[in-house]
């Protein structure tokens, strides 16, 4: 069995990627690191802020031609919108400047938590998936929030690990788990754990729980050597999806012998044969 017989692709919609980490585009220092780092994490799928890409002025202040559009997909988003309507406009733009039907959804509540805001979450999602959208939404961890909207019809649930940008990881795994168990089961839609990673741990954590897949920007841009974290975090995706898979030895209180002496083969007599 090779490397890509372990394990499907993760499919969003009409859209496939054999890499389950997606990347975010933002905070590097420099577009030369972000290219570097985007390599490095073998991601086949970025995610650009529309309203933070600069389309006048120098062609090398552009975002956009930065990217190798023939090896990524773009995955737009509404970063920055704090109302529905602003996230549907922003959706719109990026439909027409990227020519794709991918959008991940933001509306936030505030710009100090940015935590999702709901109602305006949910109206955004209704009328993107009524205009023929993909929608990937981000929003809490809370499993009646998630369920509200794979009712509506989104490609994906993503639910935040932990608030935007803070390094926390999975702060709430159990509600994670219920996501996964009556959202994903139910509506065969990928969850993908959005927000709050900070390091290759978090990762392995949020796919050893049975997460489809992990996006993150912050945990490499900002990291001290984001080119050496960028490795970290696709190998930290594949080790976790693969453990998962694996399944994991149940947990016990006490010690468990790995060379138990029930079962053991006795040795051999002198001229004899094992067990004789």
């Amino acid at each position: 069995m090779n490397e890509r017989e372990l394990d499907s692709a993760l499919v969003v919609g009409k859209h496939s990627f054999r890499s389950r980490l997606m990347v975010g585009t933002g905070k590097y220092a420099t577009f030369s690191q972000m290219r570097e780092c985007l390599e490095a994490s073998a991601t086949e799928c970025v995610t650009v802020a529309v309203r933070r890409v600069k389309l006048d002025g120098p062609k090398e202040d552009n975002l956009l031609n930065h990217l190798d559009l023939g090896r990524y997909k773009v995955l737009p988003n509404t970063a920055g919108c704090f109302t529905a309507d602003d996230a549907v406009r922003t959706a719109h733009l990026s439909r027409e400047l990227l020519d794709t039907d991918l959008v991940k959804l933001e509306v936030l509540s505030d710009p100090k938590t940015l935590l999702p805001e709901p109602v305006g979450t949910l109206q955004a999602a209704r009328e993107l998936v009524k205009e023929g959208f993909t929608v990937l939404v981000y929003t809490s961890d809370d499993p009646v929030m998630a369920r509200h909207l794979a009712d509506l019809g989104v490609a994906s649930v993503m639910p935040a690990g932990s608030p935007i940008g803070s390094g926390q990881g999975v702060l709430n795994p159990n509600n994670l788990l219920i996501i996964l168990e009556t959202v994903r089961a139910k509506y065969g839609i990928p969850i993908i754990v959005d927000a709050g990673v900070g390091t290759a741990s978090d990762v392995t954590v949020a796919m050893e729980l049975g997460a489809d897949g992990v996006l993150l920007n912050t945990g490499i841009a900002h990291a001290k050597d984001p080119l050496r974290m960028a490795v970290a975090m696709r190998d930290a995706c594949r080790s976790g999806r693969l453990a998962h898979l694996a399944g994991r030895i149940p947990r016990k209180l006490y010690a468990n012998a790995s060379s138990p002496m029930e079962g053991r083969i006795a040795p051999a007599k002198p001229g004899g044969v094992p067990g004789e």
